[in-house]
């Protein structure tokens, strides 16, 4: 099957298209209905009457854009008409819901002069909170968005003129200053006059190119005043029109950046000969490039920057880098357009976003791709979350200083609002990540030489999470953060540098009735981090520690078991997982350590788990799970969980609900807890699910995590003395980070 035929496959299969109509309300009972319409939808509408701002909040309008379109000039396919260029509409719906959660209505107009579109677009300005025009020809799409712009009190956003000018502009920043130039010398040739063309050049000069310094040429050659004055090819390039004619070739020689907006296969190996040292070229023609991207780096010798519009080669203009997020902005602050600044701020907050650390997940999904600021990234990518939070703040803040904002918003805690859109495990992290910022602590990290590690440790620095101690090689260490460019000094505690004797004798102390002698002690603590880490926890050298990344679970939890210990009310330790669905959290212990608890440790694991959530201010509720409801079987495993509730209930110092035992469905659904077991203590569903054995524990939050579609944190080790966590192999980053946001949080509570 081709491409072409899989496509229409994926877009048939059952339903058809890409988009469809959720509700956001309950609508379960008839009291439900009656308030979703009537008689209840009488209320809002009322409000609404007196005060049409309250659309805002009584409606989806505020998160709800239009994507409009008359199909006249489709990329690839030119104008196809409004029926056939549906499926383009649809997908950008797609792509403004899965970057940016915003709702889409695509509307295919079958109208042909500007006139006709202004007037259809204006008249649905009561719907939507922002319009997104598409695929309109030339040069009747700027008079359209111009006057849609005037006479609209929403953002109105032309993505094929503007998306393409601020991602190729972030895209001019990182290449200007790794070619050493500043942009008000810059000297630019364009190769097309469109509506691409015609608002990159205008958003250059907005970012500081000169626009003499602009040379605009079509398929008849250079844009010339002459050529102007006869409407070839339309007016709105007179600004950038020469008063010297020739064609590409001519506008290319002696040219810092070329920016091609045309064809194919137009620009040879000569032209890019010809432009100034270490040339920026920016070929976006789909699906073919201007020139092909290794014919255009290998046609000279010295450091040619090189963006295309495709995928498959490295610095691809995306726009879904720019409008998702653009929107996302603008709607927040009920934006009534979307005026230069906030432009400008998009372009620049992209590419700061460029030179920093890309995230694991991002790195997985390009692994074939260098991503690290250079020639070859001077764009982040569209899968890195990151760009909606950087992105989006800083066009929210610009609508804001340029007064293009209606609504008040608090830009400090904005980004949560973000974060909370990419799911509940980002916001309940962002309850600990600020815990954490109010008292970093020191966290040890015993792996302190693996790439990963290191790239943590800069996040923690950055973001003023924890203050990482890196247990390593100190060479191999400023080597890697060298390589990652990452722009930090980092605390390394190397073993050949330090002298280990008093932690040598402390581990001995320690471990010298249970076989180990004085010379052990000190090899252990010079050969093996995690054995150093924890004594220097136990020392009160660090506050915290993190092992576990390039071991097993085990071998990672026995040297600060053996060193540091449970807490001295505690007899066991469990590691607790926090599960996030969309609509609520639960914390599954235990899932690592005890393989066969008696119900002590089933109770101690509760304890342990209830003070884990309440780490993320969640109330605790627990159920100690079975296979048995409240004695329906009776038996040594089911008597396991029954007890362990019952020593909880009884023990004055236990302040939160606790029940059981009881199957997992009684624990988690509202219906059967409350309806057929009415006399359970817990009188909503569980938050805290205590399994009765590791085995259960453990298949049951990979099963919640994998069919469940919960997002996991941990494992979160508790009971211990001291805040210890001991990472899964192959962790990423942010995973990282987050166990050492858990960690710091626990030594603010010791």
């Amino acid at each position: 099957m081709g491409f072409e035929e899989e496509s229409r496959a994926y877009h048939a299969a059952d339903p058809p298209g890409k988009i469809e109509i959720a509700t956001t309300k309950s609508t379960k009972t008839q009291r439900d209905l009656s308030l979703a319409y009537s008689p209840g939808v009488a209320g809002p509408c009322r409000a609404i009457a007196e005060n049409p701002d309250d659309a805002y909040s009584y409606t989806a309008k505020g998160n709800l854009v239009g994507v409009i379109s008359n199909g006249s000039a489709v990329l690839g396919l030119g104008d196809i008409g409004p029926q056939a260029s549906k499926p383009v509409m649809e997908g950008k719906g797609v792509l403004f819901k899965r970057f940016a959660d915003i709702d889409v209505f695509d509307i295919e107009l079958d109208l042909d002069d500007p006139e006709s579109m202004i007037a259809a677009t204006r008249a649905m300005e009561p719907t939507f909170g922002g319009i997104n025009l598409e695929d309109i020809k030339a040069p009747e799409c700027f008079e359209i968005e111009e006057t849609l712009r005037e006479e609209m009190s929403i953002p109105v956003f032309h993505d094929d003129q503007h998306g393409t000018a601020i991602i190729s502009g972030a895209a001019l920043l990182n290449a200007a200053e790794i070619a050493d130039k500043e942009l008000s010398d810059l000297e630019v040739a364009f190769a097309g006059a469109g509506a691409a063309a015609t608002a990159t050049a205008r958003f250059f000069v907005s970012l500081g190119v000169e626009p003499a310094n602009v040379t605009m040429s079509d398929i008849d050659g250079v844009i010339t005043e002459e050529r102007v004055a006869d409407g070839d090819p339309h007016p709105y390039v007179e600004e950038f029109a020469s008063d010297e004619g020739g064609d590409l070739a001519d506008a290319m020689e002696g040219a810092d950046a070329f920016v091609g907006l045309s064809a194919g296969g137009i620009v040879s190996r000569e032209m890019v000969r010809s432009m100034a040292a270490n040339p920026i070229i920016f070929a976006m023609a789909n699906p073919n490039p201007e020139i092909d991207y290794e014919e255009a780096k290998t046609a000279r010798d010295d450091t040619v920057i090189m963006a295309t519009g495709r995928s498959d080669y490295p610095n691809q203009v995306n726009n879904v880098l720019c409008f998702p997020f653009i929107f996302r902005g603008a709607l927040d602050v009920r934006a009534t357009e979307i005026n230069e600044e906030m432009k400008v701020a998009c372009a620049e907050a992209l590419a700061d976003l460029a030179k920093r650390d890309a995230p694991d997940a991002v790195r997985k999904a390009y692994s074939d791709e260098v991503l690290q600021f250079g020639p070859e990234y001077i764009l982040p990518k569209p899968l890195d979350s990151r760009v909606l939070f950087e992105v989006s703040s800083a066009v929210a803040q610009a609508a804001v200083s340029s007064g293009a904002a209606r609504a008040e918003i608090r830009l400090d805690t904005y980004h949560e609002r973000l974060e909370a859109r990419l799911g509940k495990s980002r916001e309940m992290m962002r309850v600990v990540l600020n815990k954490a910022k109010s008292d970093p602590k020191r966290v040890a990290l015993a792996e302190g030489d693996d790439e990963k590690t290191i790239r943590a440790a800069f996040q923690m620095r950055e973001e003023g999470i924890a203050e990482p101690l890196l247990i390593g090689n100190r060479e191999e260490i400023e080597a890697t953060v060298e390589e990652f460019g990452l722009g930090f000094d980092p605390d390394v505690v190397d073993p050949s540098e330090v002298d280990l004797d008093e932690y040598a004798d402390r581990l001995y102390e320690l471990r010298k009735r249970k076989g180990i002698t004085r010379s052990e002690a000190a090899d252990m603590v010079r050969r093996d981090s995690n054995y150093l880490g924890s004594v220097m926890v136990e020392a009160g050298d660090a506050d915290a520690m993190l092992t576990g990344l390039t071991r097993h679970y085990p071998t990672g939890a026995r040297p600060p078991l053996q060193v540091i210990g449970t807490a001295p009310d505690v007899e066991y330790v469990a590691g607790v997982y926090m599960l996030a669905f969309d609509d609520r959290v639960v914390f599954c212990a235990d899932a690592t350590v005890n393989r066969d608890p008696d119900h002590r440790a089933l109770a101690e694991a509760a304890r342990r788990a209830a003070e884990i959530a309440r780490r993320f201010d969640v109330e605790p509720r627990a159920a100690m799970l079975s296979y048995s409801n409240f004695g329906s079987v009776d038996n040594e495993g089911t008597r396991k969980p029954r007890e362990a509730a019952r020593l909880l209930r009884r023990d004055p110092d236990v302040d939160f609900p606790v029940d059981g035992e009881m199957q997992a469905d009684t624990a988690v659904v509202e219906d059967i807890l409350n309806g057929t077991y009415d006399f359970a203590d817990l009188e909503e569903p569980a938050n805290v699910l205590v399994f009765p054995n590791l085995e259960a524990g453990n298949i049951g939050y990979k099963l919640l995590q994998r069919l469940g579609g919960a997002e996991a944190i941990g494992p979160m080790l508790v009971g211990m003395d001291e805040p210890v966590h001991v990472l899964q192999r192959g962790d990423e980053v942010k995973d990282i980070v987050n166990l050492a946001a858990v960690a710091v949080v626990d030594a603010q509570q010791q």
